[in-house]
């Protein structure tokens, strides 16, 4: 309370509005590579469009590194990339540059380039496109340090993202199967097989191919992108068609790719009349609690969303009227998610609660300085299996 020592008017800035908390972007995504230009570990600014990247980090000319001349080996992956991101919907991006060109990148070049996305609040997915070509270089060694530097980097406290692994090129269903027991993640997708598309440095002329083989992360992370726009984070990226995809290779028989997507393989697939499609939404984890994409992704959203949209309680006096206000502030939020049909129930009551009281905190807890707000959520998983059942009955039959 300010000393009124005069008379007169005295202006005073009251808050009485309730803290609110807003949703953090989950479409921002991050690719990390080898380019033909740029500068060299450090993130970019936020690139818009395939011109954007263009004029930053050049064409999608493919390099030619000095000890390795393998086709596979030195195309433009990032480039391709890029382009496939923006076809299929994605808004955002910031690319890492890696190596100098003059040979293929090491596992900690892409480690650094990971370390540098950390300070970027909005990337949510990140992904290091055309590292899985990589799994034939000697005994694969760096095929899998890449792999383990991208998990390390998604699997920190308090960035919320997920990786999207690519498999290698002509990765047949077995070898998948041996590739994911490899992997045990909850903040990683895996995506098989390559895409085959239409060479844009193909023509008259040119003695490039007329198609190319690219890894399947730069569509996916589009299609993430086009999925969280059109119907929310809470919707699985799937059953989305692959724009630009001419077909998939190795494309394998219905049954494998089926086998492939109950053990957390996410297979792209071709449907008569239907086009290419994503036909898989699992991470790659081995907890039942968190094999759905669509859920674990939701909760990166929200947890994300509270931590930073709670910042404001810090240092706050630790009573009964900063608990009040934290429970609001989070009851707010979630129940604006609930409306939007990203949680199940017909009432709020069924699809979370918020506790921040004498119950969720002892003596002890004050006394350090603990604020502890207990929620729960309930969340939609996706409907995988699609079941009708189809019986037959006489006219006069009662049903």
């Amino acid at each position: 309370m300010p000393n009124y020592l005069a008379p007169g008017v005295y202006v005073e800035e009251v808050r009485d509005q309730p803290k609110t908390i807003e949703g953090v972007p989950t479409s921002t995504c991050a690719f990390v590579g080898p380019t033909s230009k740029g500068p060299v570990g450090l993130a970019s600014q936020l690139l818009t469009s395939f011109a954007d990247y263009e004029h930053s980090y050049g064409g999608a000319e493919d390099p030619a590194f000095a000890a390795d001349t393998a086709a596979l080996h030195c195309r433009n992956y990032i480039a391709h990339a890029v382009r496939a991101f923006f076809n299929n919907g994605g808004k955002r991006l910031h690319v890492v540059r890696v190596g100098t060109g003059k040979a293929v990148p090491a596992a900690s070049e892409y480690a650094a380039g990971f370390a540098a996305l950390e300070g970027l609040a909005d990337v949510s997915i990140v992904a290091a496109p055309g590292y899985s070509a990589l799994a034939d270089l000697g005994d694969g060694s760096l095929y899998r340090a890449i792999q383990a530097a991208l998990l390390t980097h998604v699997a920190a406290p308090c960035l919320y993202r997920m990786a999207v692994l690519d498999a290698p090129p002509g990765a047949t269903p077995t070898g998948m199967r041996e590739l994911r027991s490899q992997i045990d993640s909850t903040r990683a997708a895996l995506y098989y097989p390559w895409v085959i598309t239409a060479n844009p440095l193909a023509g008259a002329g040119s003695t490039q191919p007329a198609e190319i083989a690219l890894p399947p992360s730069g569509f996916v992370c589009g299609i993430y992108a086009r999925s969280d726009a059109e119907r929310g984070v809470h919707k699985a990226p799937a059953n989305e068609v692959v724009i630009g995809a001419l077909r998939f290779e190795p494309a394998g028989s219905t049954t494998e790719q089926e086998q492939l997507e109950l053990i957390g393989v996410n297979c792209l697939r071709a449907f008569s009349g239907r086009g290419l499609r994503v036909w898989g939404a699992r991470t790659t984890s081995s907890d039942p609690e968190w094999k759905y994409l669509s859920v674990r992704r939701y909760f990166n959203y929200l947890e994300a969303s509270i931590d930073r949209g709670t910042q404001w309680a810090v240092f706050e006096p630790n009573d009964d009227k900063l608990w009040a206000s934290m429970r609001q502030a989070v009851s707010d939020f979630l129940y604006n998610e609930w409306r939007k049909g990203a949680m199940p129930g017909n009432k709020p009551e069924e699809a979370y609660f918020v506790r921040c009281d004498r119950s969720t905190m002892t003596q002890n807890d004050l006394d350090n300085g603990r604020l502890i707000c207990l929620i729960g959520i309930a969340t939609v998983k996706p409907a995988e299996f699609v079941i009708i059942r189809i019986s037959q009955f006489t006219a006069d039959a009662k049903h």
